[in-house]
């Protein structure tokens, strides 16, 4: 299948989430329109193209960077646009209208012998429990970027909010369609990084900002993977404190995701 552009309709599938930047009442108070459609959800939308085109193949040897620019809203008519780069590669971006990007990015299909080099797990211990996460903030963060982040483990069973990305589930590429073929998606794949972070730290409303993905093996229902973490950068910007990891999921020995995530984990109030 060639690549082609995308048309659909934007689904916040996280509006019960413990991110309460997903629900409206807590986004307005931050000054935007409604519920943020999550980072990761306007991920799989940017890399939809490659899974019609390149199939199961994209989710073995696929890689694709984001860069979030502006919300997009749940409902909201949207369109990926596609400008081939190569054979295997292309340049895209999410538009809520015309002109009006809320995220861009390279996405591209590797070789079948790509030889660059997986990572490996660590064998870091797990995360806290619930209760014991101490609050985010900058110290805490510098504090487990020497000390480490505890490691999760997360079973991928076709349900959760990461796992429709779509009200009409006939908008779905089959190949991640719980009810069809029903491998891991991009969403609920690069959402590892978000999931592990939130298993560390205790947050309040967060955004992700942007992200460099490889995808390395295609998972199944009822795979459970371990997700290990670290943090690799942290920094301050006008509209909040920003986090940056570094994530790679296992199944078993086997490497699944190799990932950077770039997030706003404080928010500065809009003045």
């Amino acid at each position: 299948m060639l690549l082609a552009d995308v048309r659909a309709v934007a689904f916040n599938p996280s509006t019960a989430s413990d991110n309460r930047i997903h629900a409206d009442d807590e986004a307005q108070r931050f000054g935007f329109r409604g519920g943020l459609v999550p980072g990761v959800v306007v991920y799989a939308y940017l890399v939809e193209p490659a899974l019609r085109a390149w199939g199961r193949d994209w989710l073995e040897r696929g890689a694709a960077t984001i860069d979030l620019r502006r919300p997009l809203y749940d409902g909201a008519p949207y369109r990926v646009s596609v400008a081939a780069t190569s054979a295997s590669a292309y340049q895209g971006g999410v538009e809520s209208e015309p002109g009006l990007v809320c995220a861009a990015g390279e996405v591209s299909l590797g070789a079948p012998d790509d030889a660059a080099e997986r990572p490996r797990r660590r064998g870091d211990p797990p995360a806290p429990s619930r209760d014991d996460r101490p609050e985010a903030s900058r110290l805490t963060l510098e504090r487990l970027a020497e000390a480490g982040l505890g490691s999760i483990d997360l079973a991928w069973r076709g349900a959760g909010e990461m796992a429709w990305t779509s009200r009409d589930p006939a908008l779905m590429p089959d190949l991640v369609r719980p009810d069809r073929e029903g491998l891991a998606g991009p969403a609920f794949l690069l959402g590892l990084a978000n999931w592990a972070l939130a298993a560390n730290v205790r947050l309040g409303p967060w955004i992700h900002v942007t992200s460099r993905a490889r995808h390395l093996r295609a998972v199944g229902l009822g795979t459970t993977l371990r997700v290990e973490a670290r943090v690799t950068g942290l920094e301050s910007r006008r509209t909040g404190e920003v986090v940056e990891l570094e994530v790679a999921a296992f199944d078993g020995e086997a490497p699944v995701l190799d990932a950077v995530h770039r997030a706003i984990y404080l928010l500065h109030p809009r003045t």
